[in-house]
């Protein structure tokens, strides 16, 4: 039988009835939250690592317990497990040349890094702390061990690190083999002492009494209240830097660069390096995904949009690129101070048509070194109607030229010299000039549409209209503008820029194919102040 709507809401409910819809009220809401955890959780995984599941970190034991640490608190925001794998720094390096498998290398010393690149096993690098070797003693100092002499007494039991497994044995040789003092303590070590594989183990014999004296990182001795440290002038110059690099067989580069970025940010990961008592460099501030803010003269665009693109697209960031004329830029650069922006729109990184935009904002960017350089061409009708030949050319009457803005751009700051240089530019400028732009590539479409006879162009901006345009050459050592890279000094991104600043580096036949002349080989890339 068929019951109404209005019927049924006057029936009385059956016994249990009631019971009935209240759980399934409750097994909705249930659901209903279960399903929210779930978005909440696939949200957080998917906005830093489009679904990854899983990093594999190999680690040196020195920074175990900070890494523990990141990855739990890591875990828990973007719900990603970190696995770790401990051992010495070389240890690790050949288990990650065999098997070829992971995301992430954590070296206890930048050399083995350094080592993975030249084998290709390590694509990108984050610096992350400095240690610095020391003798470490059991609490009190029993043994009354004050110098190195100290380690050679027969009653002493000495343990170090291994020189072939761990970054603090290798550290220790090397050391001391530069003041003469390695061969007498390693065959003393050899003869009655042990080497341990990796810190953590030499740090846990020095606790437990096993033996009374070894050689540590002083982060590391911190950790233990059972030991004590003691500085020695063989060991002054023993500091090493603490990194991280991407796997080049990580199957994860994007989220495994996630990962990194929040190790080596000053307010996430190095605070954890810096309370088990490290010495965390100054990293970038945490940005889950940071912008970073490019602002690039105009010459550079061609080579530099697919580099910028595949960049940000590894590492998971965004670029914003501002391209014009570097004068306009430069002029846009002190505005922004003038009116307080500051750091949040100020551009992270600048790369100028040459040296001579970058001198104006010097006292605002690290200069890192040159990239390139491009040769400065006389632009002419395919024919070369007016048989322009040379720069003297320009000041014959009836010439129309076309010049870039010296207050605007680079080009017109060289052309201008170059004119000088040739004590025709008041002549040129005053008689023959019939434009002036913005930048090099502006000066082009004037010779396409006939308006001008001859323009200085940058070679780059001509290989476009190849067909239908031709250039002449000026032999001159002033035609030639060269390409820096810069990091702004009030960065909040100077690693991530650094980074790109090498993505840029290893991409010289992209460059070379827009028109460019590589660089960075000759120039001092290490003039960062």
């Amino acid at each position: 039988m068929t019951i109404s709507p209005a019927k049924a809401s006057t029936r009385t409910p059956r016994r249990g009835a009631g019971n009935a819809w209240v759980l399934l009220a409750c097994a909705a809401l249930v659901a209903f939250a279960t399903l929210l955890a779930l978005l909440f959780r696939n949200t957080a995984s998917n906005r830093s690592a489009t679904g990854v599941q899983e990093l594999r970190v190999y680690c040196a034991a020195g920074m175990q317990k900070p890494l523990e640490l990141v990855a739990e608190a890591y875990q828990q925001e973007y719900g990603i497990r970190i696995l770790l794998q401990f051992g010495g720094s070389n240890t690790l390096l050949s288990q990650i040349e065999i098997s070829r498998t992971g995301d992430l290398y954590l070296a206890a010393d930048y050399s083995y890094l350094e080592i993975a690149c030249q084998k290709g096993l390590v694509e990108e690098t984050l610096p992350l702390a400095t240690m610095t070797a020391v003798v470490g003693v059991q609490l009190g100092n029993p043994k009354q061990i004050h110098r190195l002499d100290d380690l050679l007494r027969e009653d002493v039991r000495v343990v170090l690190a291994n020189p072939d497994q761990a970054a603090i044995g290798r550290t220790t040789r090397e050391a001391l083999q530069r003041t003469g003092d390695w061969s007498a303590l390693f065959k003393r070590v050899k003869k009655s002492g042990v080497f341990k594989p990796t810190v953590g183990e030499v740090a846990n014999d020095i606790k437990l009494g096993s033996i009374d004296t070894g050689i540590l990182w002083d982060a590391v001795a911190s950790q233990y209240p059972d030991i004590e440290t003691l500085s020695i002038p063989q060991l002054a110059n023993s500091s090493t830097t603490i990194a991280i690099g991407i796997l080049s067989d990580s199957k994860h580069p994007t989220a495994a660069l996630h990962f990194a970025r929040y190790l080596a940010a000053q307010d996430q990961g190095l605070k954890y390096f810096a309370a088990l008592g490290y010495q965390p460099v100054e990293g970038d501030a945490w940005e889950e995904v940071p912008e970073l803010i490019f602002f690039s003269g105009a010459v550079n665009r061609r080579a530099l949009e697919p580099i910028l693109k595949r960049f940000a697209e590894r590492e998971g960031v965004k670029i914003t690129t501002v391209y014009n004329g570097c004068g306009i830029l430069t002029a846009q650069m002190r505005t922004l101070l003038g009116q307080g922006y500051g750091a949040s729109s100020f551009p992270d990184t600048f790369m100028a048509c040459d040296r001579y935009y970058l001198e104006k904002v010097k006292d605002l960017f690290h200069d890192t070194g040159d990239i390139s350089n491009v040769p400065i061409r006389l632009l002419v009708a395919s024919g070369n109607p007016k048989k322009i030949k040379h720069m003297k050319d320009l000041a014959r009457p009836g010439v129309r030229v076309a010049l870039g803005e010296p207050d605007q751009c680079t080009i017109g700051v060289l052309s201008r010299r170059l004119l000088q240089s040739e004590g025709i530019y008041q002549q040129v400028l005053e008689n023959n000039v019939v434009t002036q732009t913005a930048t090099s590539s502006l000066l082009v479409p004037t010779i396409i549409t006939g308006s001008a006879d001859v323009a200085l162009v940058y070679a780059s901006d001509a290989l476009a209209e190849a067909n239908r345009l031709e250039v002449v050459p000026i032999d001159s050592p002033l035609a030639l503008a060269v390409q820096p890279y810069a990091v702004a000094r009030n960065s909040n991104r100077k690693h991530l820029s650094s980074r790109l600043l090498r993505e840029i580096t290893k991409s010289r036949k992209q460059f070379e194919a827009a028109g460019f002349q590589w660089e960075f080989d000759r120039s001092d890339s290490t003039n960062q102040d």
